[in-house]
């Protein structure tokens, strides 16, 4: 079996290294992959939004399964498209994908639908926006309407940087088309977390829950970037809170996109806040999310590949889906001076023994050595049985693998421990 999966960073190695224990795989390929995958799939020097390209090569290389794993294509219509071939994937369609690539799109449908969230505006018209924030409660967040990179939303803890940040969307373009419209939201407190869910359309199994850890320095100082590490479970996802979330959020959106001709089959991702008045969605994704797939589906006991095959033929309901009750933590390896200005081309030398403990995103192969070759460069992920023994067990990777100008936090999973001692 020929298996195609769209993508090029950690979340997509991930889930290769994943998709490889199946025994029927016989070839693996990565449209574009990166350096640090050669040895688990065949890169392809594709982009991952180019569909055209990306279909001819499927029909051509006789791909029998297609996973699209990055927003961008999932939003441009690559799963449409390769259906259309008559190439099976995971992944929704366009038309449901939106609930990602729009956010006043997704802030609607939960407004529709009564499902939790926090109070919002939508702006097109610059001056409107900043008239509204003249009085607007602060802080207060800022979202681009569009996808942005994981970069479009700015959390505001005054009145100017509110103002600046739909300037810089609305005024300056700097997210493009996608900062046109925003959407001005009430700032939500307490703690978040990340959830995963496979859905067909009709049955919703969520996935363990996670941590992120958005922001570049310890502390959670500093500006966002697209993950710096994660570890799940997430301690202050609770059973009692994971039966609400389903109950008022899960099973609500997935019907919620159904009534509106949106069926979604593949993964989406909740982003929630256990806010004093309850969870509340923070953002959808309508993929796996980058870094927390590197923690997640290292912990999945059932076969990914078998999984993903009943989301795409409806028979999810009929899917064993088994999670490890044991923890797991991933640090991030970045450049210095990510997520702004940052040089590449130092060498990485990785462990082979540590090897399949990493998922590597931005590298690149020169003449046999393997580069850095982007902001965030890898992950390192380890497993245990207490959260304590899985943070050490990372940051022991880490410490075996070595690249110049290497950045990474110190406190990954810090505030879970806490949160854990304090239950």
């Amino acid at each position: 079996m020929k298996v195609m999966v769209v993508g090029g960073g950690g979340r997509e190695h991930a889930i290769i290294k994943k998709i490889k224990l199946n025994k029927n795989v016989s070839e693996i390929f990565a449209l574009p992959g990166n350096g640090g995958m050669q040895g688990d799939a065949t890169c392809v020097n594709i982009g991952a939004k180019d569909i055209e390209k990306i279909v001819d090569f499927a029909v051509s290389n006789q791909i029998d399964y297609a996973v699209v794993a990055p927003d961008d294509p999932l939003v441009l219509g690559a799963v449409d498209a390769l259906e259309e071939k008559g190439i099976p994937c995971f992944g929704p369609r366009a038309n449901a994908a939106i609930i990602e690539g729009s956010k006043v799109f997704s802030k609607n449908l939960m407004k529709k639908y009564g499902i939790p969230t926090a109070t919002y505006e939508v702006f097109n018209n610059i001056d409107d926006a900043l008239k509204y924030l003249e009085t607007a409660p602060i802080p207060t967040v800022v979202k681009a309407d569009g996808l942005a990179l994981g970069k479009g939303v700015i959390i505001a803890e005054t009145r100017d940087a509110a103002c600046d940040a739909v300037k810089s969307m609305m005024q300056d373009k700097a997210f493009g088309k996608s900062g046109e419209t925003v959407v001005i939201e009430e700032f939500l407190t307490g703690p978040e977390v990340s959830v995963l869910a496979f859905t067909d359309g009709e049955t919703v199994v969520p996935m363990v829950s996670s941590m992120d850890h958005k922001r570049i320095g310890d502390n959670d100082t500093g500006l966002n970037t697209g993950g710096m590490g994660t570890v799940a479970p997430n301690p202050y996802y609770t059973a009692e809170i994971a039966a609400e979330c389903m109950e008022k959020i899960f099973i609500p959106t997935v019907s919620a996109m159904n009534a509106e001709g949106r069926t979604f089959k593949g993964c989406l991702y909740f982003g929630l806040m256990l806010t004093p008045n309850g969870p509340k969605v923070i953002e959808y994704n309508c993929r796996f999310g980058d870094p927390e797939t590197q923690v997640v589906l290292p912990l999945l006991e059932s076969d990914l590949l078998t999984v993903m095959q009943a989301v795409t033929e409806g028979k999810l309901r009929d899917a064993e889906v088994k999670f490890s009750d044991k923890n797991a933590c991933c640090v991030i390896m970045a450049s210095k001076g990510y997520p702004t200005e940052y040089e590449k081309g130092f060498e990485m030398t990785i462990p082979s023994d540590i090897s399949d403990n990493v998922y590597v995103a931005g590298a690149k192969l020169s003449d046999g050595k393997l580069l850095t070759n982007g902001g965030r460069v890898l992950g390192a992920t380890a497993i245990a049985d207490t959260l304590s023994d899985a943070i050490n067990d990372a940051y022991g990777l880490v410490s075996r693998i070595h690249f110049d100008n290497a950045y990474y936090r110190r406190d990954i999973g810090a505030k879970a421990l806490k949160a854990r001692e304090e239950k």
